[in-house]
C-alpha cells in the first residue's frame, strides 16, 4: 500500500482550513481516498497542496485562479516535454545529413 495522509491531519500540520481542502478536492485539484469515512491524500500529492496552500494563504489566489494556474502549468509541462522530444528528433535527422 501507498503512503498516505488523513485530511484531519493535513489540516493540522499546513494549518489550512478543512473546507479549503474540501474544495480543491470539489475542484479535482486533489484525489483523496476514503475508507471508513476517513479521506486520504498520497504522499505523492503533497506537493500539489503544497502549492495550492501557498498560493492560496500566501498570495491570496482563490479555486478558480488555482484551478486555472494548475491547468496551465500542466499544459505548459506538456508542451515543454513535446519540444524536448521534437528538438531530439531533430537533432537526429540533423546528424544524419551531416553523416551524407
Amino acid at each position: 500500500m501507498s503512503e498516505r495522509i488523513s485530511r484531519e491531519e493535513l489540516v493540522k500540520i499546513y494549518n489550512i482550513e478543512i473546507t479549503f481542502f474540501n474544495e480543491l478536492v470539489d475542484y479535482g485539484l486533489l484525489n483523496v481516498q476514503i475508507e471508513n469515512n476517513i479521506h486520504y491524500l498520497m504522499y505523492e500529492d503533497l506537493p500539489d497542496l503544497e502549492k495550492f496552500s501557498n498560493w492560496h494563504y500566501d498570495l491570496d489566489v482563490n479555486l478558480p485562479g488555482l484551478e486555472v494556474i494548475y491547468h496551465m502549468l500542466k499544459k505548459l509541462d506538456t508542451l515543454k516535454k513535446r519540444n524536448r522530444e521534437l528538438m531530439h528528433k531533430l537533432s537526429a535527422i540533423s546528424d544524419q545529413y551531416e553523416d551524407i
